[in-house]
């Protein structure tokens, strides 16, 4: 499609049946949070809970929502791509892997090192060694930072034995 000469905007396709979708998913989503925080018990007496966090990030899909639902409606939403599901099962796969990592003793630092460098080569990158080092050293960083400066565990494995 061309732009229209007088906005420079694409003209109106229809209603986008997988926009109004996706609207849908992130509503739900968003009920689902609000669900599960109101099942949190109540430990403060006074201001803010545990449960404040997941409302405000409903809120934020709540909004989130409606915009893709009013763009989808008006037929203003970009036109899709054809998919490549490299990058998702490689996302797929790391994610799998910091769970198996951590699952079976791992550690933080190889988990988390793992996901980083099948993500970074879900986006294109081909420097696994590069990457392989660099997440090495910023997880390591992390871990140092939580455990270290603000006494709080991560899952510790043979690496972080060592620290």
């Amino acid at each position: 499609m061309t732009p229209d000469a007088a906005s420079g905007k694409l003209p109106a396709r229809g209603v986008d049946r997988a926009g109004i979708v996706i609207a849908a998913a992130l509503a739900v989503l968003a009920a689902v949070l609000v669900w599960d925080a109101s099942q949190l018990p109540s430990t403060t007496m006074y201001g803010m809970g545990p449960e404040a966090m997941p409302i405000v990030i409903a809120i934020g899909l709540v909004i989130l929502a409606v915009g893709n639902l009013i763009d989808a409606l008006r037929g203003n939403l970009p036109p899709r791509e054809s998919m490549d599901p490299k990058p998702v099962w490689l996302i797929i796969a790391g994610l799998a892997l910091l769970i198996g990592i951590i699952g079976f003793g791992g550690g933080f630092i190889l988990a988390t090192s793992a996901l980083f460098v099948t993500t970074s080569a879900a986006f294109g990158r081909r420097a696994v060694l590069a990457d392989t080092v660099i997440a090495l050293l910023i997880t390591t960083l992390i871990y140092l930072a939580f455990d270290k400066l603000l006494t709080l565990s991560l899952p510790a494995g043979p690496l972080e034995r060592l620290l």
